[in-house]
């Protein structure tokens, strides 16, 4: 008998386990983004969590803004540079496309384009990208220094990467859905499902 209990504690102990596990990955507690990618916060739509923060940047008109010119309303923010190669121009589409489906309701959505590469993003380069995609998407650069504290505000990645004829640059793929408050409310990852996507998005525009 101490045996068959013995077996039957482990098994239910193993089913446990593995229920656990399964729930983390449902429901964000445990995501994984490959080797060495760093932690990001899980997307909640219930639980905003310290990410976002003050900002000094400029604009692609070349105006100097900061995090104060965009309170009141919803925001999409990414962080991105124009020579990347494919996750920022995907991702810009997907937001164009984003915006025409929302219709009207997109005029009450702030979309905030910061570039991780300031030493090549100016604002007049960001101006000539950013005119493959929607006009309402806002680019975004400024200073190192500047565009560091953006990026540690918002707990995103970047790091410069030498690559032949020059560098590239690693980064967050996930765009920051943030309330009217400035407040985080959940991620939209790369290539999530357009619906998925509307969903979170009309979330923060009730």
């Amino acid at each position: 008998m101490p045996i068959l209990r013995w077996i039957r504690y482990t098994a239910w102990t193993a089913l446990a386990v593995i229920a656990f596990v399964v729930a983390a990955i449902v429901l964000g507690w445990w995501r994984v983004d490959g080797p060495g990618a760093p932690s990001r916060p899980a997307p909640t739509a219930s639980a905003p969590i310290d990410v976002g923060g003050p900002f000094s940047l400029v604009d692609h008109t070349g105006r100097k803004v900061t995090e104060a010119d965009y309170r009141g309303r919803p925001m999409l923010v990414f962080f991105g540079f124009t020579h990347c190669p494919e996750v920022c121009p995907t991702t810009l589409l997907e937001i164009t496309n984003q915006l025409k489906a929302l219709g009207s309701e997109a005029d009450r959505l702030q979309v905030l384009f910061i570039t991780v590469d300031p030493e090549r993003d100016t604002p007049a380069q960001l101006a000539l990208y950013l005119q493959s995609f929607d006009p309402r998407i806002v680019g975004l650069s400024g200073s190192v220094e500047g565009v560091e504290a953006a990026v540690k505000a918002y707990k995103a990645y970047a790091k410069k990467i030498p690559a032949e004829g020059g560098y590239t640059m690693d980064h967050t793929a996930s765009v920051y859905v943030m309330d009217a408050q400035g407040r985080y409310r959940t991620l939209i990852d790369y290539h999530e499902d357009e619906q998925a996507a509307l969903a979170k998005i009309r979330l923060v525009l009730k």
